[in-house]
């Protein structure tokens, strides 16, 4: 199967730059099997559209503050993406620029004004493609790290809770479940 017959134009107009309020206000296209109709709904009415015996799974966990800027002791700027952590506490990472950053290098974390902190981070090795690092301390992550967005996604977020779904519990993801964003409490 040739891989462009997945290639479509999507409109930037059409790409949603904010959660909608309230979530379950999300739009949702219903595609009646048996006939192929196609109508629009809001995610609301979902439980309307279930059946006994359906089956709806749900990943839990929490998006981490997985972006972190930091900054070379040359001077030059670092952004790292984090992936996942290794039982030694290294973290394997994207990097840009990935392929500059060396193993033994030091980082200076930056805060969100672009300032060095106290927080540092070693480049330990390679895997391939992206880094390994490991955090001088492990909680700057959630000091200084960011939620990832898709690139797509051009407007900064006002409040990072909204990129987690109501029902996310265990810290883990690098993005968020984006399935699951339009689920309340209710």
């Amino acid at each position: 199967m040739p891989l462009n017959w997945f290639d479509y134009k999507l409109p930037p107009d059409l790409i949603a730059q904010q959660p909608v309020e309230p979530r379950d206000a999300a739009r949702l296209l219903l595609v009646d099997r048996s006939s192929g109709a196609l109508s629009d709904r809001t995610f609301r009415d979902l439980p309307d559209l279930l059946n006994p015996g359906d089956l709806i799974v749900v990943n839990d966990t929490r998006v981490l503050p997985a972006r972190l800027f930091a900054r070379r002791l040359s001077g030059g700027r670092v952004e790292l993406l984090l992936l996942d952590r290794n039982a030694d506490g290294v973290w394997r990472a994207m990097g840009r620029p990935a392929r500059r950053l060396r193993a033994g290098e030091r980082l200076e974390l930056l805060d969100s004004q672009d300032e060095v902190t106290n927080d540092g981070v070693d480049v330990v090795g390679r895997d391939a493609e992206q880094v390994l690092v490991r955090f001088d301390d492990e909680e700057a992550i959630e000091r200084h790290g960011h939620v990832p967005l898709p690139p797509y996604i051009h407007d900064r977020l006002d409040d990072p809770e909204r990129y987690q779904t109501v029902y996310a519990r265990d810290p883990g993801s690098a993005a968020a479940p984006t399935a699951g964003m339009h689920f309340t409490v209710d």
